[in-house]
């Protein structure tokens, strides 16, 4: 067989540390083999024993409102962190155009930290209209070369209680947005605006992705509600929740029971972790919690579980740039989970956890499989994860979309 391109002496995300390197095969943009010692290409890329990877998958970013830190107050005060409030108060200088532009840059660098897959979140509200999912929709075509990309309509600033917000939800998902979110916590009527999504998600047959429980309290769980409604509606593998902080200040056995309950509904979690930790604990001036829930104990209970980026370089975190895997190493650090096992799990949420999450079936290293293929600088996951290997090269269908050197020591 002709390839386009091989991959040679490359290791898999699942080898055995004693297993030989493999190549890899691409043609037509799809994996076609995987063997040593494969024939020929128009491309070859020698792995020199390296990791490669299907590429990582962003299931949690807000495009439309990244790098806007210097158009914010920066105000002094810790608690309340006015997040919402200092991005709500620049909104109308949002335009389409410029939307393009700062998320341009900012896909660009996930692009270039090797995400080939990633769902971003686009709020609507009078203030903005629909500047903020036009100015992200316009970006699917303009970078398809590099990744795939998919439009989650939410409403950051309330629904119920926000006149106009629900006919411009409809609007975005009549013209592009294939997601609907919430956001919860910032609505007068918290219960009413998760139903809500549930009936729009209904009508146009679309995954749901909430933002939901914030909170240094879990004595109200809008999680439950949700789970409830998930097998009411059989929207079971379809329904993701994101940051859930409240899950962390449970004791394990009553956080047992709201895992397993989720895991039966078929209710996935998504951590932020930099804006989790960012905004939470604020309530305290000393021995401030984490407010990062322990993904590892949520997938031991069969609940599907990704680690995302959120917000970047914006009031709720600013920071960033774009790099997974440093997201899902932060985690690691911040929940104390350090075993090989433990790692190995939190590598897959930025993987093949993360894509069964967003329902991508054709995902993974496998003949057949799109050739969105990632090398990292280090011999397996678990080291890459470890030390936050720097992405190498990078592959969409098989075409080459990103090219980082090696580091090199000029000893004396």
């Amino acid at each position: 067989m002709d390839f386009e391109t091989v991959l040679r002496n490359v290791r898999l995300a699942d080898a055995r540390p004693d297993q030989p390197t493999t190549d890899i095969g691409v043609k037509d943009g799809r994996i076609a083999a995987i063997a040593r010692g494969l024939g020929a290409a128009k491309e070859e890329v020698q792995g020199h024993g390296r990791l490669v990877c299907s590429g990582f998958v962003e299931t949690h970013i807000h495009l439309d409102k990244s790098c806007i830190l210097g158009r914010c107050e920066h105000t002094t005060k810790r608690n309340p962190h006015l997040a919402m409030e200092r991005v709500s108060a620049v909104k109308h200088t949002f335009t389409v155009e410029d939307v393009i532009e700062r998320a341009s840059g900012t896909i660009e660098k996930c692009i270039s930290h090797g995400a080939t897959r990633m769902r971003t979140h686009a709020e609507v509200d009078p203030k903005i209209g629909l500047r903020g999912v036009e100015g992200v929709k316009a970006l699917i075509d303009k970078y398809r070369w590099a990744i795939d990309l998919e439009v989650c309509v939410m409403p950051q600033e309330g629904l119920t209680n926000n006149p106009g917000t629900d006919e411009l939800m409809v609007a975005a998902l009549k013209n592009g947005a294939t997601v609907v979110g919430a956001a919860p916590n910032y609505d007068s009527d918290w219960a009413a605006q998760i139903r809500r999504v549930f009936e729009m998600a209904r009508e146009f047959d679309v995954d749901i992705d909430m933002h939901l429980d914030s909170g240094a309290s879990a004595e109200e769980l809008h999680t439950l509600l949700v789970c409830d409604l998930t097998e009411k509606y059989k929207w079971g593998g379809r329904v993701a929740v994101g940051h859930v902080g409240k899950l962390a200040t449970m004791p394990f056995k009553d956080l047992d029971k709201v895992a397993r309950r989720m895991a039966d509904a078929g209710v996935a979690a998504t951590v932020l972790t930099a804006t989790d930790l960012y905004l939470g604990g604020r309530h305290t001036d000393h021995n401030v919690p984490r407010n990062v829930v322990d993904l590892n104990y949520l997938t031991e209970r069969g609940v599907t579980c990704s680690v995302a980026s959120n917000n970047i370089l914006n009031p709720f975190t600013p920071f960033g740039d774009g790099q997974l895997l440093r997201q899902v190493n932060m985690h690691a650090i911040v929940t104390q989970r350090g075993n090989d096992d433990e790692v190995k799990a939190l590598w897959d949420m930025t993987t093949s956890s993360a894509a069964r999450l967003m329902r991508k079936d054709d995902y993974g290293v496998a003949v057949g499989n799109p050739a969105d293929l990632v090398m990292l600088d280090a011999p397996d996951s678990i080291t890459a994860l470890r030390t936050v290997a720097p992405v190498l090269a990078a592959f969409k269908r098989g075409r080459r979309t990103v090219t980082r050197e090696p580091v090199r020591l000029h000893k004396p």
